[in-house]
């Protein structure tokens, strides 16, 4: 028996030994034909190393040669303190902070010699949106809000999630160009509608903008207010991409699209072409929905916010947006070509204060709310963000760590191995809602009470008493400035 079982396994093993040369001799000959690649061509088989390490590059990169303060779009440090926020662990470190202080960029808060005592410290106060130019005014009640991602972009369990945390937090929810989905709508959180380009989710069968979906989305209690997107930060110029591969019946069903195929919003709206086109769509969605209607942009220059406010003064304040949603060069998206993200737009550090003093030099800076986007995930850019002149901040990437998201940078690929960006069933069982909204609610709830904390450090009794003069930032030469002598208020401020 022994004999027949080792001729056996002989046999075996010289099968095996057969069939992987013969799949080497395969690959050697197909390498050294081929014509679309130099390396393979020249090192046959061996050439497969490359690529293989190329590809694992990212990833050791990321936990293997990258200190905590390197690594892009967000360090590791900035990620485990998303996550520390979420997960209810607190803000504190020890030994000391790894944050360079003497780098260009780098921000100090001018801290007060007696900061406020904590029984004299105060709420930060909720703020009216279109109060006085609608039906239906907005209470906006945190400052830390979550940015639009549309479902689609982002898995049903991760709406579901950012739903209920945004409800629990008190925040609201943007639901991105996508459309109105019924896990928008489950968890009860405060919505903003937002109408990209495509006019997902309000557009009639020809694709135009249609009054009566406007009027049942308005009808939700829970929808706030309308966003009318003109641009993000990450591809400016360029619609919203949703491979096909993301584009399930139920997405598709939303959108009003087909399944299955590529959706790709236009550039602009067909009928925005100029300020006055833009207004007139502010009022035109506002008159339908008795709700306040908003602005989100990407900013090239200074030539948007002038003529904005030009066109609305001539016009009067009941023409006005009633917000203003300035989204910097460095957001985030599921996909984008890399021209428009690397190069296009200016950072939200140069375009919020401009646009900021923009509305304070005409007059209209309570009249129209101001919201930054862009990179901002920790309580000292939001800080800055307000004392820059921003009512609100929101952020899509950083409700994203909240969720469970390692930085993959798979968005695009429907292969998010967190769940986060996938529509992959066995990919999305790794994100489970009943515990991931909380971790949503706790991270918005923390910064909030971490923005208040620098605040009272600069002897201010909540955060929307910032102002430029409580924010240094470093410059190349390793001394700080104040943001009030980089950007000093307009004239009129007073």
């Amino acid at each position: 028996m022994s004999g027949i079982l080792s001729v056996l396994g002989a046999s075996l093993g010289a099968l095996v030994t057969a069939v992987v040369l013969a799949a080497l001799a395969y690959l050697y000959i197909r390498d050294i034909t081929q014509k679309q690649h130099a390396i393979l061509r020249n090192y046959p088989i061996v050439g497969h190393l490359r690529y293989f390490f190329e590809n694992l590059g990212e990833y050791f990169r990321q936990y293997f040669f990258l200190n905590d303060r390197e690594e892009m779009p967000f360090n590791r440090a900035t990620r485990a303190w998303v996550y520390r926020l979420a997960k209810s662990e607190g803000g504190a470190i020890g030994f000391g902070s790894t944050y360079r202080l003497q780098e260009a960029g780098a921000l100090i808060f001018v801290n007060a010699p007696f900061p406020v005592l904590e029984e004299e410290r105060r709420p930060t106060p909720p703020l009216l949106v279109g109060e006085g130019y609608c039906d239906t005014p907005f209470n906006a009640r945190s400052v830390f809000n979550i940015s639009g991602m549309s479902f689609g972009a982002i898995s049903r369990p991760a709406v579901e999630a950012l739903s209920r945390g945004a409800a629990l937090a008190g925040c609201w929810l943007d639901t991105g160009e996508g459309g109105l989905s019924p896990w928008h709508l489950e968890g009860g959180a405060d919505l903003i509608m937002q109408i990209g380009t495509a006019k997902y989710g309000v557009r009639d069968a020809e694709g135009h903008l249609s009054p009566q979906r406007l009027r049942e989305i308005a009808a939700h209690e829970n929808v706030r207010a309308f966003e009318i997107k003109l641009s993000q930060g990450a591809k400016p110029g360029k619609g919203g991409v949703l491979p096909g591969a993301k584009v399930t019946p139920e997405i598709a069903a939303i959108r009003g699209i087909a399944p299955g195929q590529d959706s790709l919003s236009p550039n602009r709206h067909y009928d925005i072409a100029d300020m006055q086109e833009l207004l007139d769509m502010v009022a035109r969605v506002r008159d339908i929905t008795g709700k306040p209607v908003g602005i989100k942009t990407a900013i090239g220059g200074w030539h948007f916010s002038q003529e904005l406010c030009e066109a609305v003064l001539r016009r009067g304040l009941a023409s006005a947006p009633d917000f203003l949603v300035i989204d910097g060069g460095e957001g985030g998206t599921g996909a984008a070509p890399q021209a428009l993200a690397d190069h296009v737009g200016l950072s939200i550090d140069e375009a919020l204060p401009r646009v900021a003093d923009a509305l304070i030099a005409s007059g209209l800076k309570p009249r129209i709310r101001l919201v930054a986007s862009g990179k901002l995930v920790t309580s000292a850019r939001v800080g800055w963000a307000l004392a820059c002149g921003a009512d609100f901040v929101n952020s899509a990437r950083g409700f994203m760590f909240a969720l469970g998201c390692i930085q993959a940078l798979r968005c695009h690929t429907n292969t998010c191995p967190t769940g986060v960006t996938t529509h992959d069933l066995h990919l999305q069982r790794g994100l489970v809602v009943e515990e991931k909204f909380r971790r949503v609610a706790q991270y918005a709830l923390a910064l909030n009470a971490e923005v208040d904390m620098l605040a009272h450090a600069c002897g201010l009794h909540h955060a929307r008493e910032f102002r430029r003069e409580h924010v240094r930032i470093v410059q190349p030469t390793g001394r700080s400035e104040a943001l009030s002598t980089l950007y000093p208020y307009p004239a009129a401020f007073s």
